[in-house]
């Protein structure tokens, strides 16, 4: 059986969470990260980065994580009830930007490794991960880009990668009481082990490693473009999606708090302002309209592009 190095995935991470730091500090150019270490009481602990009032980025958090536990919460046993009474670690990076002006999307990022334990029994591991994008204007070059850049992540792993987690993706960031996605998605990956450790592991990072070839073009792209307050209203409007996504379905947020991570750090996701308005409706024929008639439905981008 292939070894499992716990070592090298959290070297790579914290230097993954390092390089995205820097580089998101550098494009804002003024804004900049403070860190706050904790220690979780359970074991393990973490390391939350938080940008607050850039001059592009209202919020940017960038998390590691690395917690250990006696008995996996149900989050995790929910789908693989043989795991349940073992021990656990589950290490990873997760960001969410979330850029002021409206024009720019937000993103959304995390890789991570879990492995867990009981005596008289094989260890078992996955990683897991990925990107989506959240935009509150669409712009197809924009979403060619993203979902570009996201194949070529996956090419060296086999051609069906790509397609098979920008599904995952589709399916994963889907509001199911607003019968909508999230954004336009990306790629999706959970309880990846099928390679074995090393391969799998060397797919994770090419993940991690594009995301920044993904995100900062758009940034650069957009972030000078002239808006509205109405602009921004709406940004605020489309904002409240995200907050339903992530305390509603996310299983990144449910395993946190079950497992008694971090509140702070679990919920830095969520935007720094954002409104609920009832019963809004885009008017017809506007940009607003166009985000729910165009984007806002699973979409082969690339092959769009191409025809």
């Amino acid at each position: 059986m292939e070894d499992i190095e716990i070592g090298p995935v959290k070297d790579y991470l914290l230097g993954l969470q390092d390089t995205i730091c820097k580089a998101i500090e550098d494009e804002d150019g003024r804004g900049r990260f403070k860190e706050d270490k904790w220690e979780r009481p359970e074991g393990g602990g973490g390391r939350t980065r938080v940008l607050s009032n850039g001059d592009i980025f209202e919020q940017a958090g960038v998390a590691f994580s690395h917690v250990r536990g006696s008995e996996l919460p149900p989050a995790a046993t929910a789908k693989r009830p043989e795991l349940a009474g073992r021990q656990f670690q589950a290490l990873g990076v997760s960001l969410v930007i979330h850029p002021k002006n409206p024009f720019v999307p937000t993103s959304h990022m995390n890789v991570r490794f879990f492995s867990s334990q009981k005596q008289g029994a094989e260890p078992v591991w996955w990683f897991g991960g990925g990107y989506d994008l959240t935009p509150y204007y669409g712009f197809e070059e924009d979403a060619i880009h993203w979902h570009k850049t996201a194949q070529a992540a996956c090419q060296e792993f086999g051609k069906d990668v790509y397609p098979r987690f920008k599904k995952w993706c589709d399916d994963y960031f889907y509001i199911r009481h607003r019968d909508e996605q999230r954004g336009i998605g990306g790629i999706f990956f959970d309880d990846l082990n099928e390679w074995g450790f090393s391969w799998t592991f060397e797919f994770m990072q090419s993940i991690g490693n594009s995301y920044l070839d993904a995100y900062l073009p758009l940034v650069q792209r957009r972030k000078i473009s002239p808006y509205t307050n109405d602009n921004r209203d709406f940004q605020l409007y489309r904002r409240g999606r995200y907050v339903e996504f992530n305390l509603v379905y996310d299983r990144g947020t449910i395993f946190g708090l079950q497992s008694g991570g971090r509140t702070e750090s679990i919920l830095m996701s969520l935007p720094p302002n954002v409104r609920w308005q009832y019963n809004w409706q885009p008017e017809p024929g506007s940009e607003e309209a166009q985000l729910y008639e165009k984007f806002l439905k699973p979409r082969e981008w690339i092959e769009d592009s191409e025809v």
